[in-house]
């Protein structure tokens, strides 16, 4: 399912509720367009027409393709990492957390693995890796995370508590030697 939110035109519509919200797997945030795509949308398109839109795939195909996803491998360091993550979106977990009223439920830890394995499946590879992760975290995540007040009184964003969490939670869940020398020592 697929579905729009546009912030001008509220009016008489009501926000999801979270719950709601949680079982969307990304949230993609549209930019302005830029000026060559104005430049195309005024010459290719007129008011009052549907645009032209091919098919890319069949509904066979798209299935198939669901099932590749499902046989992408999900290492235990990267389940590992995932759960950590999901688990670090709540108050109390790590410096970041603060600001976070509600954190991603596990519906976002199971749409991590698998935006992580379909990630790696269009790059060709069997196996999801912590970059895969990583790469799909702030569009799984940004919707899943509700801030508190004093975060929007600070002028934080979800994107700013995501950006940190990422810095902040390991990809494995094992101490770094500080140095060469102090990692022959154990």
């Amino acid at each position: 399912m697929l579905a729009t939110q546009n912030p001008i035109e509220l009016e008489g519509t009501y926000p999801l509720p979270e719950a709601q919200l949680d079982r969307f797997l990304f949230k993609v945030e549209l930019r302005r367009n830029a000026v060559e795509v104005l430049e195309r949308i005024v010459a290719q398109r007129e008011i009052g027409r549907d645009a032209e839109v091919s098919q890319v795939m069949t509904r066979e195909e798209l299935r198939e393709m669901m099932e590749m996803v499902r046989r992408v491998y999900l290492p235990a360091v990267v389940v590992n990492y995932i759960a950590r993550l999901v688990d670090a979106t709540h108050p109390g977990e790590m410096k970041l957390s603060q600001w976070v009223r509600y954190g991603a439920s596990p519906r976002a830890a199971l749409a991590l693995a698998a935006a992580a394995r379909a990630r790696a499946l269009l790059a060709g590879r069997m196996n999801a890796s912590f970059d895969d992760v990583k790469a799909v975290a702030r569009p799984v995540l940004c919707h899943r995370l509700i801030l508190d007040y004093s975060a929007q009184l600070e002028g934080k964003t979800v994107a700013d508590v995501l950006e940190g969490l990422l810095a902040e939670v390991r990809v494995q869940n094992v101490a770094e030697p500080e140095s060469l020398e102090a990692a022959k020592l154990r």
